[in-house]
């Protein structure tokens, strides 16, 4: 399909080049194994009231300009390490960590950080892999069902948890192989039934309680 693309942007006008990729990709350039989680997150996201939130992407961008929030941060992981403190208390009503709990070292320490930098009612939105090939950025360390994703989210206090995952064989296998390449998405050519038992990718939301828990 790359091939493909670059022999119709070589011989066709820029203009009909466009309108032709977005015909074939409405999602844009977006990873196969990726358009799914996308669609579910955004979903959820459109449903907030962005104005009032302050928010904190951690290694990406990917919803800077998406949406109008309040404020918005981002920080790249490894250059900011969630492992090791957090970048202040309280300073967040969103953190986004797509894709990268699976490269830190201590990810039960890395949400401990992200739950001290939501307010209360905050929400943390993580996305990691599952059936995914081996991906140094720059170890890769972690894999996590829904159900284990769940619980390190509520080992580390958070409440109101909800998982999705999505996966099939189709994807996976085309996906393995060597290098750090993934297949883009062609809505003509890409199967997004999904198969529960072989879970690609996971994804949770989770909010931090309204007020603090203290011992009776």
């Amino acid at each position: 399909m790359d091939f493909v693309n670059r022999l119709m942007k070589s011989i066709l006008p820029p203009q009909v080049h466009a309108r032709l990729k977005h015909w074939v990709r409405p999602e844009g350039d977006v990873q196969w194994c990726r358009v799914i989680m996308n669609r579910e997150v955004d979903g959820f996201v459109r449903s907030l009231d962005h104005s009032h939130l302050d928010v904190l992407e951690i290694s990406g961008n990917r919803f800077q300009n998406r949406f109008p929030f309040g404020s918005y941060r981002a920080v790249q992981f490894p250059e900011y390490d969630v492992c090791a403190e957090p970048l202040s208390d309280g300073i967040c009503d969103v953190v986004f960590a797509e894709q990268v709990f699976e490269h830190v070292l201590r990810p039960g320490r890395a949400a401990q950080n992200v739950f001290k930098m939501l307010r209360p009612n905050g929400i943390f939105i993580v996305s990691t892999p599952f059936l995914l090939k081996v991906h140094g950025f720059p170890t890769d360390l972690y894999r996590w069902t829904e159900h284990g994703m769940r619980q390190l989210l509520e080992d580390t206090g958070f409440e109101r948890v909800t998982t999705a995952s999505w996966g099939n064989r189709k994807c996976m296998f085309r996906d393995m192989s060597p290098g750090l390449t993934w297949t883009m998405y062609n809505r003509f050519w890409h199967d997004l039934s999904n198969e529960p038992q072989f879970p690609i990718v996971i994804w949770a939301i989770a909010y931090k309680p309204a007020a603090e828990k203290t011992g009776a």
